[in-house]
């Protein structure tokens, strides 16, 4: 019997094994008819970045690789869907909250995050970290970044706070100025940079949507006291700053700010900082 039973149990294995390969295969097989129905896409290759389990019985989460042609151009971008094995969703909404399970399926941070040049706040060897992408004009930002460093500050020998910049272009415009200027002063030691903007006043400057440079330049120059022009915040190497930001919260699927990552972990709820630190 025990003979017997240690086949049963192996041809389970198998048979579960044979089942995942599938299902994965399948989803893969949906991706590409699904991108294929654009005419103006060729899809190259396609790929699963990740695979989760979900909080539903038998469903998963998948982050999919896609890279595909666009007019002559290779396109590497992330999508995530969901499958039982046999159906394949797009998304799945908790009912009770309205909120879609996506905020689920994301990457946890490997530690090429924790870069000493992104700290803003605390102790870069501490054990607890704490990585956000933000964007300096987004309204909920301008309250919750200020309190993430200022409980850092508190406890800036146990946490380490890293900051990215993801000023969302569509929405603000003026964020992307903005936020070269920051990273601008940040690099010409102006201290406490990152709080100091997220407080300040910006409206008494400019709008969110304002798209004059040289009025958003001259707005953070009197705010600071500073004196650049254009040409600072056109270098090749402020650009190529401002985009590796952008990639690396495109990399762990941050579409939205503020994106807070706790330990390496997406917080949803935005309030696990909280319970970081010693100081009371």
């Amino acid at each position: 019997m025990k003979n017997v039973s240690k086949v049963l149990t192996l041809a389970v294995l198998l048979t579960s094994s044979l089942f995942a390969n599938v299902s994965d295969d399948n989803v893969i097989k949906f991706e590409k008819k699904r991108i294929a129905q654009n005419p103006n896409v060729e899809v190259e290759n396609i790929s699963i970045n990740l695979k989760k389990e979900l909080p539903i019985q038998g469903w998963y989460g998948y982050i999919l690789d896609v890279e595909a042609k666009i007019e002559d151009k290779i396109i590497n971008a992330k999508d995530i869907v969901f499958s039982d094995g046999r159906y394949i969703s797009l998304d799945l909404i908790d009912s009770k909250n309205g909120k879609s399970l996506k905020d689920l399926v994301t990457p946890n941070l490997s530690t090429k995050y924790y870069d000493k040049s992104k700290l803003i706040a605390g102790n870069h060897n501490a054990k607890e970290k704490i990585v956000i992408f933000s964007d300096p004009l987004c309204p909920f930002c301008m309250d919750y970044v200020p309190d993430v460093i200022n409980h850092v500050n508190k406890n800036k020998d146990t946490i380490a706070l890293y900051y990215y910049h993801f000023p969302l272009l569509r929405i603000h415009p003026a964020a992307g100025p903005l936020s070269k200027l920051m990273e601008l002063a940040k690099q010409k030691d102006i201290k406490d940079i990152e709080l100091k903007v997220y407080q300040a006043d910006w409206d008494e400057y400019f709008d969110s949507k304002e798209s004059d440079i040289k009025k958003i330049i001259n707005g953070f120059n009197k705010e600071f006291k500073t004196t650049f022009t254009e040409d600072d915040i056109s270098s090749i190497e402020l650009i190529d700053s401002m985009e590796n930001d952008m990639k690396m919260g495109e990399e762990v699927m941050v579409q939205g700010t503020p994106t807070i990552f706790v330990n390496g972990e997406k917080d949803i709820m935005r309030n696990k900082y909280e319970k970081l630190g010693t100081s009371k």
